[in-house]
């Protein structure tokens, strides 16, 4: 597959991709397998040498029309890139990060995540066949979610107190946590003051808090630091007033060692990718680094990371 390819000479670099055989992981409400893969692989962490190696963006880019689309890129000049072949998914509108797992007897690659269509919620569960064929499963979460235009999941596992949570964007300015138990889901209320706001994806998450990285109709670039603390307020810091206005979607994946990241902002009316690599968010301090558009057709309606459940991000 292209893509493996791809994966194998950037490792050859000193790189790390996230690849298949490198996901380390169970999905939610399994049992935790003991099982050969490393839990501190992390695809974007830099092996090699040299300071300034490069990292990987890994994006899926689910489509209408009812396939899924991974794409991988590296930055440099100019950026290094590839795509895989398009698969049979399903139709959504809003998508939720990919995690990379295997089964308890360490036989199976899947990946797990979550995935709005039309008012409802599904979980699907997508496996990897050792031919490098996807097949993709569904299961109904629950109706409801008209009114949501974007989802995000964190996924704290390396430590503990662990947690996972759904967030949704509301159209009526609000934001949604949901905190994900075994496949069920508990509400935990609205979080109000996010009128105006357009994408969001994980940017931290850490034990007693989570930061979604957030973009504004008027081009805003934002983080939100979001407490695990039931009640406590979100702490907004804004990293650039301008210039993201074009993005419907936000790709980011850890980089280094130095809680940096990598960006993919995916304008959908063009079809194309823009990478950013950042450095650890600190409202208008952030250092932001631009690549410039990614030589790769971006035709999905939410692009999302593919990632592993030991990925912790940290870039706040």
């Amino acid at each position: 597959m292209k893509l493996q390819r791809f994966a194998l000479a950037l490792a050859g670099a000193g790189l790390i991709a996230a690849a298949a055989s490198s996901v380390p992981a169970v999905a939610a409400g399994q049992t935790d397998p003991k099982h050969p893969f490393a839990k501190n692989v992390t695809p974007n962490t830099i092996k090699s040498a040299a300071a300034d190696a490069p990292c990987v963006s890994d994006v899926m880019a689910p489509a209408a029309a009812g396939t899924a689309q991974e794409i991988l890129s590296m930055p440099g000049r100019p950026i290094q890139s590839a795509s895989d072949t398009p698969f049979k998914f399903v139709g959504t509108r809003a998508d939720s990060t990919w995690y990379g797992a295997v089964n308890s007897t360490g036989t199976q690659v899947y990946y797990y995540g979550l995935l709005l269509q039309g008012a409802n919620l599904y979980r699907h569960t997508t496996y990897l066949r050792d031919s490098g064929a996807w097949v993709p499963t569904f299961k109904k979460v629950g109706p409801g979610w008209t009114s949501f235009k974007s989802i995000a999941t964190s996924n704290y596992s390396v430590g503990t107190p662990r947690h996972a949570y759904l967030y949704g964007l509301n159209t009526n300015g609000s934001l949604y946590r949901y905190q994900m138990v075994g496949t069920g889901f508990r509400g935990l209320g609205p979080i109000p003051g996010f009128r105006g706001f357009k994408t969001m994806t994980v940017i931290s998450e850490t034990a007693t808090y989570d930061t979604l990285l957030m973009t504004t109709n008027a081009g805003a670039l934002w983080t939100a630091h979001i407490p695990v603390a039931a009640g406590a307020k979100p702490v907004m810091k804004l990293i650039r007033s301008s210039g993201w206005s074009a993005y419907e979607s936000l790709v980011v994946q850890g980089c280094g060692t130095r809680g940096g990241s990598l960006i993919v902002a995916v304008d959908h009316d063009t079809q194309s990718g823009y990478q950013y690599a950042m450095s650890k968010a600190n409202g208008a301090a952030t250092a932001i680094t631009s690549y410039g558009k990614i030589p790769e057709v971006y035709g999905g309606v939410s692009h999302v990371s593919v990632t592993t459940h030991y990925d912790q991000l940290v870039g706040e």
